[in-house]
């Protein structure tokens, strides 16, 4: 008896100790119905001599790099269902919808991220953005809080936001101290807004890179930018830099980093 006993209990400590812990776990992807079957970290590696910075678990950061990936070589298509007419500018595409109308472009798309973390995170009530004349958009305000309505919600924000509000809404962020998941924009009408989706340091040297993540005009797939300096054969932009940013379709002036409040 006192054998079969601990036997039982041996057996709840192997299922106890084999069940992953989900407290500190990086949110899921709401939108994706499929298995990922890979993420932004899985399929641009550092370069040679780089590795990742830390990120930690739950994080804007960790969750930007889990983000699922469309198959390699995959076009970029917007709202429509075709192709954009430029497919040079993009190393990758992320497994997100874009919606049937004319709506996530660039700014959007940087917040439709931030809301999908949020959403995600169970952090409903900090989902909120501001329209072009400053006023206080939230998913809150909305009766149902069901993933269906978020997106409606967001849908709504991306009517009456751009980049002309994001940029107020965001906080200057010196270039030296550049983090995962900045923002790099230019308000106006247009205006453009890029996001860092990744960043990887040098192990020898300390110097630093990253990764650039947008949609454009018309609304189109969110991808990851090739780096102009560095030709086909990097994406990785290098965070030390004099003056502009330039990428393959927008070039910002010095002082455009910004970061969420």
């Amino acid at each position: 008896m006192t054998r079969d006993l601990l036997s039982f209990v041996g057996v709840l400590w192997l299922v106890a100790a084999s069940t992953p812990t989900t407290a500190a776990a990086t949110p899921g992807y709401a939108w994706q119905h499929a298995q990922v079957s890979e993420t932004l970290a899985q399929r641009i590696p550092p370069p040679p001599g780089y590795t990742r910075l830390p990120a930690a678990e739950g994080s804007w950061a960790a969750w930007l790099r889990g983000l699922p990936m469309k198959p390699a070589h995959a076009p970029v298509l917007i709202y429509t269902g075709a192709p954009k007419w430029r497919q040079d500018v993009h190393a990758a595409v992320v497994d997100i919808d874009v919606g049937k109308r004319d709506l996530q472009q660039c700014a959007d798309a940087i917040m439709r991220l931030r809301g999908e973390w949020l959403f995600a995170s169970d952090r409903k009530e900090s989902i909120r953005f501001n329209d072009t004349h400053g006023k206080r958009l939230r998913f809150s305000a909305r009766r149902d809080d069901g993933y269906a309505s978020f997106r409606k919600y967001m849908d709504y924000v991306f009517a009456y936001a751009g980049t002309y509000s994001l940029e107020r809404e965001l906080k200057p962020v010196p270039l030296a101290d550049i983090e995962i998941g900045d923002v790099f924009i230019k308000g106006g009408f247009p205006g453009h807004a890029v996001l860092v989706a990744d960043m990887v340091e040098n192990t020898q040297t300390g110097e630093k890179r990253f990764l650039l993540l947008q949609s454009y005009m018309p609304a189109q797939e969110m991808h990851v930018l090739k780096s102009p300096a560095a030709g086909d054969s990097t994406p990785w932009y290098p965070a030390s830099f004099d003056g502009d940013l330039i990428t393959p379709e927008w070039t910002f002036p010095a002082g455009s980093l910004r970061r969420w409040p």
